[in-house]
């Protein structure tokens, strides 16, 4: 072979396997309100697929946990469930994701220091970013607490219905990671790999070297990766949300039971699918080459084997709604107001 043919199939060759993946190119905005002009916002408020990914979540935990309140099978009535959603689990989720975040994950690449200890207005500049799982389950752990303290109902109940609707939350926000082109996996070359143009991570010298066909993307930065944020939709969102979809009437007349299956299932479906996603860069990997999000998830695996056996053990209860409310009858006066004339 000449050398002006080795060339040649070595460009072509190159070319092939630089193609071979597909490049993300999608936006994060589902649309711009171009008439809405703000400060520094000048093309228009964006409606973000993350932030829908949160309003989509709660409407379904509304809409699910409404439907068994009709059926009577949970201790909550439809107002109840109303308000359990509104303000309390989504201010446990927003704030409780924002602080994980800020307390686990925003530490400065060139300090090592918390960014927070130098600059705590950081902690509320939300639209730069910054959620993280872990902060947001304890904070709806303090949620529940309170609304438990308050309309006097048990809070492993509450507990439970929270962890049967939250997969689905979970499943949205990574499928809104993914259309982001954030939190990117780990170099590889599965035929599904993704190259994100965002990924800013240094692609692994050896990873250079094994692929020398991959060229064209190593001079750009880049590199194939695996999408880990959909195996984690899958895993810590569909299957898990199937999985205690399958088993709720039977584990809800003892409390805590879905709550620990919760944290068990998903914690080992963390700890595996961030097998394939890069480490954050400002914190790479810690505590036997494991990444913080497998670190946090280890305590989460014991806590929730302990619950769902502790559960398991005690006998089971029996789930009391709340009567419905009679409407005020025409010649009666509501309570505090004025009689209603028929």
């Amino acid at each position: 072979m000449s050398l002006l043919a080795f060339l040649q199939e070595t460009t072509a060759a190159t070319a092939q396997a630089a193609t071979q993946w597909w490049e993300h190119d999608l936006e994060p905005d589902l649309v711009r309100i171009p008439f809405w002009k703000i400060g520094a916002i000048q093309d228009g408020i964006p409606i973000r697929y993350y932030s829908l990914a949160y309003l989509l979540g709660l409407v379904f935990a509304w809409w699910f946990l409404r439907k068994k309140a009709r059926e009577r099978t949970i201790a909550l009535d439809e107002n109840g469930v109303a308000d359990l959603i509104i303000p309390y689990a989504l201010l446990g989720v927003m704030l409780g994701g924002r602080l994980g975040y800020v307390l686990f994950y925003a530490v400065d690449a060139e300090t090592g220091r918390y960014e927070w200890l130098s600059a705590p207005w950081k902690i509320f500049q939300i639209w730069e970013g910054g959620m993280a799982s872990h902060g947001g389950i304890l904070g709806v752990l303090a949620a529940m607490w309170w609304f438990a303290k308050r309309r006097k109902v048990p809070l492993l109940h509450l507990l439970d219905l929270c962890c049967l609707t939250a997969p689905i939350g979970l499943f949205l926000g990574r499928v809104a990671n993914f259309i982001n082109g954030e939190l990117w996996g780990r170099v590889g070359t599965v035929s599904w790999a993704v190259v994100f143009p965002k990924a800013t991570t240094p692609v692994p010298v050896d990873f250079q070297v094994a692929h020398p066909e991959l060229i064209t993307l190593f001079q750009r930065g880049l590199a194939p990766r695996h999408p880990s944020q959909l195996y984690e939709a899958l895993g810590e969102g569909l299957l898990l949300f199937l999985l205690l979809f399958a088993l709720h009437k039977k584990l809800l007349p003892r409390p805590g039971a879905l709550s620990g299956l919760f944290l068990l299932v998903y914690s080992v479906a963390r700890i595996i699918c961030e097998q394939f996603r890069e480490p954050d860069r400002q914190l790479g990997y810690g505590w036997l080459g494991m990444t913080r999000g497998q670190i946090l998830s280890l305590g989460m695996v014991i806590g929730g084997l302990v619950l769902t056996i502790v559960a398991l053990r005690r006998p089971p209860v029996v789930l009391v709604p709340p009567e419905p409310r009679e409407p005020p009858t025409g010649g009666d006066a509501p309570p505090g107001g004025k009689r209603v004339a028929t």
